[in-house]
């Protein structure tokens, strides 16, 4: 009896074995985009667009393509919320899919966590415009990817700027830096201190408490320094509360300058005239023009398949969210190139695919990104690939973008990049990479 209740047991184990290995090898056909998102809180309003844009896009390389090269995409969001540890809940639970392909963590608080993670699980993480500014230096970071510019970069713009206003002097003048009092808006303190020390103007340092609903106390700072110009490191609720306080405190709006992360519709669409004269960064265009946008709308809204809601499609952080997501794709589409067109990549060959980038005008042109962004080569070495931006300033109705391109001094931000990287491996007891894994 007790035999043959094993050899039933084995009959059984065997047969669900056999049911579920279809579904196993469909899975394995697919090529899988965790998507870490928030919908939810204080960072909500602006989080979301960002994740419906990511969706959209991959739902659109299905629709108009059939997946990239025949292989389907399949993604899944998981809500953090903007927590860090929700973030790495998100990870642990996701990591282990058939067919991953990498992370974009939505949060710098969340790429500090997973940075050593995903050195260990050898995945992706791609950080556009925000996370570990030394994470530049693809030698020390090999998992890494701060694509388009790291907040080094976009500091060091804001202070080219700022100087190019003031006749290429900044000696004597004041610069504070109102910031959230997170990881985020610590990150790019010293190339301001290096940029100050430099150049001799007073940087004063101001912290916000997040999520930033609060900010009289901030303001009241201002106020009493009465700095020339204001750096503005804000995200979600923070950034409208602040162009509000900077109303109701008398300082001008036309001396204020943000982030990319403080530079979109939802920041300013509440504040309208009284953030008249507002500046920030320009990481990416807007707008339906663009191809890429165009094929959204007809490949995924008008076949009633959109995300979120129709009007929303084109704005500012909605783009930056297809753009990282057509970056990713991407990468899968370089690495097929070398591993075989129509397989899933794993994501170390994903990686190969990051470092190997090559997005010219032609390209750019074949992406529907024409206008959206500017070329951009990555390297083994450089996982930024591009620090090409703009200053936009809001008029009270929209955005107008002005048309000088900037870049950072990368004289200025080597050095700091290679002394930070370092200091990062002797901390953790880590190597550089060898030159050969470049190559493999």
């Amino acid at each position: 009896m007790k035999a043959r209740r094993i050899l039933l047991a084995s009959l059984l184990a065997g047969a669900a074995l056999a049911t579920a290995a279809p579904a196993a090898f469909a899975q394995a056909k697919e090529q899988f985009f965790p998507l870490l998102s928030y919908r939810t809180g204080p960072y909500a309003p602006n989080g979301t667009p960002w994740a419906n844009g990511k969706q959209d896009y991959l739902k659109m390389i299905n629709a108009r393509d059939g997946g990239i090269n025949g292989v389907k995409l399949t993604w899944e969001e998981c809500e953090t919320g903007y927590a860090t540890d929700r973030g790495v809940e998100c990870y642990e639970r996701l990591k282990s899919r058939p067919g991953m392909t990498l992370f974009d963590p939505q949060a710098t608080g969340i790429t500090f966590a997973l940075t050593e993670k995903v050195a260990n699980d050898k995945i992706p993480l791609i950080t556009l415009g925000y996370g570990l500014s030394v994470a530049q230096d693809g030698m020390a970071f090999p998992w890494n990817f701060p694509l388009m510019g790291s907040y080094w970069t976009g500091a060091d713009v804001l202070i080219q700027h700022i100087a190019k206003k003031e006749n290429g002097n900044l000696k004597g003048k004041k610069i504070a830096l109102v910031y959230h009092d997170s990881a985020f808006g610590k990150e790019p303190i010293p190339l301001l201190q290096e940029r100050a020390r430099m150049q001799g103007f007073d940087l004063s340092l101001i912290p916000v408490t997040a999520p930033g609903v609060e900010q009289k106390a901030a303001w009241l700072q201002v106020r009493q320094q009465r700095p020339d110009y204001v750096l503005l490191w804000g995200w979600g609720v923070m950034n409208s509360t602040a162009l509000k306080e900077a109303q109701a405190t008398g300082y001008p709006r036309d001396k204020m300058y943000g982030v990319w992360w403080a530079g979109a519709e939802p920041d300013v669409k509440d504040v309208g005239e009284g953030a008249k004269g507002y500046n920030a960064l320009n990481l990416n265009s807007s707008g339906t023009q663009p191809k890429v946008i165009q094929d959204i709308l007809k490949y995924v809204h008008d076949k009633g398949q959109g995300t979120g809601p129709k009007d929303e499609v084109g704005q500012v952080l909605y783009t930056r969210g297809v753009i990282i997501q057509a970056l990713g794709v991407e990468a899968v589409r370089r690495a097929q190139e070398r591993y075989g067109k129509g397989k899933v990549m794993t994501p170390t060959q994903i990686r190969w695919g990051l470092e190997n980038l090559n997005l010219d005008d032609k390209k750019l042109a074949q992406l529907g990104l024409t206008g959206v962004i500017r070329p951009l080569s990555t390297s083994c070495s450089d996982h930024m690939g591009s620090t090409w931006v703009r200053v936009q300033t809001w008029d009270g109705k929209k955005w107008n973008v002005g048309n000088d391109w900037y870049q950072a001094d990368e004289s200025i931000i080597k050095p700091m990049v290679r002394s930070g990287a370092e200091k990062y491996l002797a901390d953790k007891k880590l190597q550089r990479r060898a030159v050969g894994d470049c190559q493999s």
